[in-house]
């Protein structure tokens, strides 16, 4: 996994201890959407991953804007609730919306490589606005 978050850094222009914790809040977003399929087994096949997710769940959340969002996020519920507590994390971390895009890029690429297209697909279909930001000509 450190090859693989070193060159999520590296394209995200982020710090690796920052790329290694948004890929773990990433993990842990898909984990709790999809638990006991596609996404358990994408994260068993990365050495490094439930750790990433631990380490995610345990970091302080930093600015007003990650609580702010984070609470709407709660108050939202669903799959939109679940978005916006996960882009709430991101950007306490310090990352901008283009930061943002590439980071999914990186993720979601990088996951497929692993699991597959169709059992990626499977776990992002139901992401609002995911899935077309990732396929857009499918």
């Amino acid at each position: 996994m450190d090859e693989w978050v070193a060159h999520i850094a590296a394209s995200v222009g982020i710090a690796p201890a920052v790329a290694r914790l948004a890929v773990g809040h990433v993990f842990g977003f898909l984990q709790k959407r999809h638990p006991k399929g596609p996404a358990d087994e994408l994260i068993e096949k990365i050495p490094g991953a439930e750790a990433a997710i631990r380490d995610a769940a345990a970091a302080p959340r930093r600015g007003l804007l990650g609580g702010v969002l984070g609470g709407v996020g709660g108050l939202v519920g669903g799959a939109k609730g679940d978005v916006l507590a996960l882009t709430a994390r991101l950007t306490s971390l310090g990352l901008s919306p283009d930061q943002l895009q590439r980071l999914a890029r990186e993720i979601f690429g990088g996951a497929e490589q692993v699991v597959g297209r169709e059992k990626l697909r499977s776990m992002t279909d139901s992401i609002p606005g995911l899935s077309q930001f990732l396929w857009p000509k499918s």
